[in-house]
C-alpha cells in the first residue's frame, strides 16, 4: 500500500498546493486511487471498513510507513497538512466524480460531467489533468473522470452579476 500511495503522491505537482485543505484533498484522493488496496489491508488486520478508529490506525501506520520509505512528496505533503492555521482566503476543495460528456465554450472552457446530474466546472487555469484535454475531448467522452474542484466567485459580464463557480483545480481518469 505505501509503495502505491508513494508513488501517487510522488505523480502530484506539489506546486499547485497551497493550502491544507488542498493537501488533504490530493492526499486523500492518492489514497482513494487504491482502495482495493486498502481493503486487503483492512481484511488482513481484521479490520471492519467502517471502523473508524481501526481505519485511523492503519491511516497512521501507513504514513509512517511512507516517512520511513523516505517518500519525498509525501513528507513536503504532510507538512502542508499539519500546518495548524490556514489564510483567510483558504477555500475547501471538493472531489466529484462522474463520466466526462462535453466541453462548453462561454469565454471560458466549462467541462460538463454527468453523475446523477450535468454539472459544470469551469477551466480557468493550468491545472493536473489539464494537458490531456488540451487538444481535444473526443478520445475521454463518456470515460469517468475525478474533478477536484472549489467554488469561487467571479464577475460574469454577458450577466453582468457575481455568481459561484466551480473551478478545477485536478482533473483525472479512471
Amino acid at each position: 500500500m505505501a509503495d502505491s500511495v508513494c508513488n501517487s503522491v510522488n505523480r502530484l505537482d506539489l506546486s499547485k498546493i497551497t493550502t491544507r485543505n488542498e493537501a488533504v484533498a490530493f492526499y486523500t484522493q492518492c489514497i482513494g486511487d487504491h482502495l482495493d488496496i486498502l481493503n486487503d489491508l483492512a481484511a488482513e488486520r481484521h479490520v471492519d471498513i467502517s471502523d473508524k478508529d481501526a481505519m485511523r490506525k492503519i491511516g497512521v501506520d501507513l504514513a509512517f510507513d511512507l516517512y520511513k520509505m523516505k517518500c519525498t512528496n509525501f513528507v513536503k505533503l504532510s507538512s502542508l497538512i499539519a500546518m495548524k492555521t490556514v489564510d483567510k482566503d483558504t477555500i475547501q476543495t471538493n472531489i466529484t466524480i462522474g463520466a466526462l460528456k462535453r466541453i462548453d465554450q462561454k469565454g471560458f472552457n466549462y467541462i460538463v460531467i454527468v453523475d446523477n446530474n450535468e454539472k459544470s466546472f469551469i477551466w480557468l487555469r493550468q491545472f493536473p489533468g489539464s494537458e490531456k484535454l488540451m487538444n481535444g475531448i473526443t478520445q475521454y467522452v463518456g470515460k469517468k473522470v475525478r474533478i477536484t474542484w472549489q467554488n469561487i466567485e467571479v464577475y460574469l459580464p454577458q450577466s453582468k452579476g457575481y455568481f459561484d463557480v466551480k473551478e478545477i483545480k485536478y482533473l483525472d481518469f479512471f
